[in-house]
């Protein structure tokens, strides 16, 4: 293998300098987005019909210095079907389905 080649399994993910490190799996999330730039959720799979790559709805926060799902936080951007009145009802659906700030379960790892 040409040494300026990645391995198939390897991929190159941006993230902000000032992100938190990846916690290890089982551990709670931090914010530091990782597994949403590494691959989209089922919900950015379903409703933003994501098959790859980063997910769109990675969103970072300057003020509290973490990611944050746009899908959770203003999914009416996202969808523009959704009526703003249905956003809240949306959101906590979200909140159930990706589990979030429950527990890191991306396997991703840095390099």
């Amino acid at each position: 293998m040409n040494p300026q080649q990645e391995p198939p399994d390897r991929q190159i993910l941006w993230l902000h300098s000032a992100a938190p490190a990846k916690p290890k799996t089982g551990a709670p999330c931090n914010g530091c987005g990782l597994c949403c730039a590494a691959e989209p959720c089922p919900v950015a799979f379903l409703f933003l019909w994501q098959r790859k790559g980063r997910c769109r709805a990675l969103e970072w926060d300057a003020e509290t210095g973490l990611y944050r799902c746009g899908m959770l936080l203003q999914p009416d951007a996202y969808l523009f079907w959704l009526p703003q009145t249905a956003s809240g009802w949306f959101s906590r659906r979200v909140r159930r389905w990706i589990a979030a700030g429950t527990a890191c379960d991306s396997e991703a790892e840095l390099f």
